[in-house]
């Protein structure tokens, strides 16, 4: 499933890492598991006391299948957006804009559940959830709604590891004075200034590095902090 990048009304860039089919397949059948397993107890715990079906006894009936009929909706506003089968798979409803859903939008997503996932026996919402490339079905594009995929997904490129050349040559051994922490932060501020064309943050840390380290160079900012990072995987990968 394609990730897609939202503008805040605050103009800030919010990435959706949206949940994928299988996530949400598994979640559903993890949810219809506990759905059926709370109803084969009930209808032993109504046959043990000995409660036969008639029209004496479905108002009993009738309480017993709330939980059934509410279940989405009750566990996704009593969960913060997931349900027992969310939680498991890590994924979680919320608004398109990356914001917690109102009371609102979960009675709308629920409602169309029939639509979605009942009626059409979930192919509906399989179509919809393919071709809408925001993970939404209709429920969620009425609710203006998506899940989401709150697992952490770590590339190389997000640790200390750097992808060195064979033939790399070190230039300044005194970035052993930097610590693991030291590296990370200056790591993730620098992509995240170059990303954004931050010259500021980029001179920050140039200057940062140079009073930790007493480094003397001519480098460039933007070049010195980039070989700050190389040099210190360098010597640590040794």
């Amino acid at each position: 499933m394609d990730n897609f990048q939202i503008e805040t009304a605050q103009n800030v860039s919010i990435n959706q890492n949206v949940a994928n089919v299988s996530s949400r397949i598994g979640s559903f059948l993890l949810d219809m598991l506990i759905i059926v397993a709370y109803a084969i107890i009930m209808m032993w715990i109504l046959n043990a006391i000995g409660l036969v079906a008639n029209m004496e006894s479905w108002f009993i009936y009738t309480i017993m299948g709330l939980p059934i009929f509410f279940y989405s909706l009750f566990f996704e506003v009593l969960m913060n957006g997931q349900t027992p089968g969310k939680f498991v798979n890590n994924i979680r409803v919320v608004k398109i804009d990356g914001s917690k859903p109102t009371f609102g939008s979960y009675l709308l997503r629920w409602m169309l559940r029939l639509i979605d996932i009942d009626l059409a026996t979930g192919s509906i919402a399989l179509l919809t959830i393919l071709l809408n490339g925001k993970g939404q079905r209709l429920g969620d594009i009425a609710a203006s709604t998506t899940v989401i995929s709150e697992k952490k997904h770590v590339a190389i490129e997000d640790t200390l590891i750097a992808d060195l050349p064979e033939d790399y040559t070190p230039t300044f051994p005194q970035v052993t004075m930097l610590s693991d922490r030291d590296i990370q932060s200056i790591k993730e501020l620098y992509k995240s200034a170059i990303k954004k064309r931050n010259h500021s943050v980029i001179n920050k840390l140039h200057q940062k590095i140079i009073d930790i380290t007493d480094i003397k160079t001519d480098l460039k900012p933007i070049d010195f902090v980039d070989k700050v990072i190389k040099d210190y995987n360098y010597y640590t990968q040794q």
